[in-house]
C-alpha cells in the first residue's frame, strides 16, 4: 500500500467546513477516523462540517462531557467520541463502546491518544495544527480502507 496523504491549509471555518464537505462525501460505513490536535485546532468543527454536508441540521454538540454522540444522517451511523477527559485507556473498556466499531458504522475520534492502542486502527488521520494564521490539515491513509476513501477526496482538495 503506498501512502495516501492529503495537506491543506485552512484559511477559516469557512474552508474547514469546504473540507468537511469533500471528506462527507467519502466516508463510508466502516470507517475510523481519528482527529488529532491540540484544544481550538477545529476537531469538533470539522465534524460539525462534516454533518452538516451530509444533511444534518440539528444542533451538533461537542461530546466532551456525553463521550459519544451517534447521528443517524445518510446512509451512515456515525459515531462522534471525544476522549479528552479520560484519564486511562481503560475507561474506555469500562464504557463498553467497543460495540460501536463495526462495518455498519463510522466513528469520527478526538483525543484518540487517551485510548490508546484499545481503539481500532485508524483508517484515516486527521491531524490539524494552528500555525500563525488558520489551520494546517495533514490527512493520512492509515488502511487500504482509507486509502480508497482519500483516493476519492484527492482531487478535489488539491490546491
Amino acid at each position: 500500500m503506498s501512502p495516501v496523504k492529503i495537506e491543506r491549509h485552512l484559511d477559516n471555518e469557512e474552508a474547514t467546513h469546504r473540507l468537511a464537505a469533500e471528506l462527507a462525501k467519502a466516508l463510508r460505513p466502516g470507517l475510523v477516523v481519528y482527529l488529532v490536535g491540540d484544544l481550538g485546532a477545529g476537531k469538533t468543527t470539522l465534524v460539525r462540517g462534516v454533518l452538516r454536508a451530509l444533511g444534518y441540521r440539528d444542533k451538533v454538540k461537542s461530546p466532551t462531557f456525553t463521550l459519544v454522540e451517534l447521528y443517524e444522517v445518510s446512509s451512515l451511523y456515525l459515531y462522534h467520541f471525544d476522549f479528552y477527559r479520560f484519564d486511562d485507556p481503560r475507561e474506555w473498556e469500562d464504557a463498553g463502546f467497543r460495540e460501536c466499531f463495526g462495518p455498519t458504522t463510522t466513528c469520527l475520534i478526538e483525543w484518540p491518544e487517551k485510548v490508546g492502542a484499545r481503539l481500532p486502527p485508524a483508517d484515516i488521520r486527521i491531524t490539524l495544527t494552528i500555525p500563525d494564521a488558520g489551520r494546517d490539515a495533514t490527512i493520512a491513509a492509515g488502511t487500504e480502507a482509507g486509502e480508497e476513501c482519500l483516493k476519492q477526496l484527492q482531487p478535489s482538495v488539491a490546491p
